[in-house]
């Protein structure tokens, strides 16, 4: 997965455990896509100040993931979900009874509604 998209990911998670500099400084740069540049005059500390903090709350991020895992489950229930919903679909369009593809169809439905 690209490191972007990651850590973007990560913060989803984990953001909220982060100090408030690091927070901001991480929001900024992968979710409003600003520069360093554009980063430290919003937050009135230096270009290299950003980067050191971008940088540690992102060793964090990746710290928190590693010990808990919360993503990787996430991930895992996720698609888990996708394929009971395939083999429900699966299930519907290969059977004629109708009491199954109802069946069917609540299995699609409560399958999705878990994902939202």
């Amino acid at each position: 997965m690209e490191k972007n998209i990651e850590v973007s990911l990560l913060f989803d998670f984990y953001g909220e455990l982060l100090k408030p500099s690091g927070k901001k400084a991480i929001d900024l740069y992968y979710n409003e896509d600003l520069s360093l540049a554009e980063i430290a005059d919003e937050t009135g500390i230096t270009r290299q100040g950003v980067r050191d903090s971008i940088k540690r709350s992102e060793q964090q991020l990746f710290e928190f993931e590693e010990k808990l895992g919360l993503f990787k489950q996430f991930s895992k229930l996720e698609q888990g979900l996708d394929e009971i919903s395939a083999l429900a679909l699966e299930i519907k369009e290969l059977s004629q009874d109708t009491q199954i593809t109802e069946l069917a169809d609540v299995i699609i439905e409560k399958s999705g509604s878990l994902k939202d």
